[in-house]
């Protein structure tokens, strides 16, 4: 019996042949899928989509030409937004970014979050304001939690556009957040979004890592995920 494998991905098989190419309609879905990748590159975000209230920021990128050409400006807070950030004592702080794709904050911030708040709500975190940063990539999270004084800093930020996901959002957990933090120091959730990994699984996985690496005092390769304690 054949399986279409197309009932269960969105990835491209399947796709048929016509001769030595791609059927007609597949070749059109691929360019309408390319050009869609793109398109969440290039565009801006716009605060007002975002949960508030927050704080904006903005990287030392002053726009998203500058922005893709130099990452590194996109790591670093601009001279003016460091002093907009109220420094408190703060167990966690939540940064939401542009990153390379906008389109996955406008979808994805506000029903994650919705799923996350209410699991910390049941526990003793003490947050800080919410932060929104233009122009941002996923180590600018480091500055701002040192800026904050928060032991933890969550980044939300759109991942690098697939062709069949121009709206991924990804997840980004630092304990103790300061500039130099290298990735190893970080745990990742990726692709959260309806088809791919649901919020309130997202949500989950999320409040496991935050509460461990509160407990344990670290992130990264040394705090692993209990896959079965998120069932409970």
């Amino acid at each position: 019996m054949a399986i279409d494998l197309t009932s269960f991905t969105t990835a491209r098989v399947g796709l048929g042949r016509a001769g030595n190419s791609l059927p007609t309609a597949e070749l059109l879905r691929f360019q309408l899928d390319h050009a869609r990748a793109r398109d969440a590159v290039y565009a801006e975000l716009d605060p007002r989509e975002l949960p508030g209230p927050h704080v904006l920021v903005r990287s030392a990128a002053s726009d998203r030409r500058i922005y893709l050409r130099r990452p590194d400006l996109g790591r670093v807070l601009s001279d003016n937004s460091r002093a907009q950030l109220p420094r408190g004592d703060y167990d966690a702080a939540i940064a939401m970014a542009d990153g390379l794709s906008a389109l996955a904050l406008h979808r994805h911030a506000a029903p994650l979050l919705d799923a996350l708040m209410p699991l910390l709500a049941k526990e003793d975190w003490r947050m800080a304001p919410l932060t929104v940063v233009l122009q941002g990539r996923v180590a600018i999270g480091d500055e701002i939690g040192e800026l904050l004084g928060s032991r933890l800093v969550v980044m939300l930020i759109g991942e690098r556009p697939g062709l069949t996901a121009p709206d991924s959002l990804g997840i980004y957990v630092t304990y103790d957040p300061r500039p130099g933090r290298t990735e190893a120091e970080r745990n990742c959730i990726s692709n959260v979004r309806p088809e791919g990994l649901p919020y309130a699984l997202a949500a989950r996985k999320l409040h496991f890592l935050m509460r461990e690496a509160r407990v344990r005092k670290l992130t990264g390769v040394s705090l692993k995920e209990d896959a079965s304690r998120l069932l409970e």
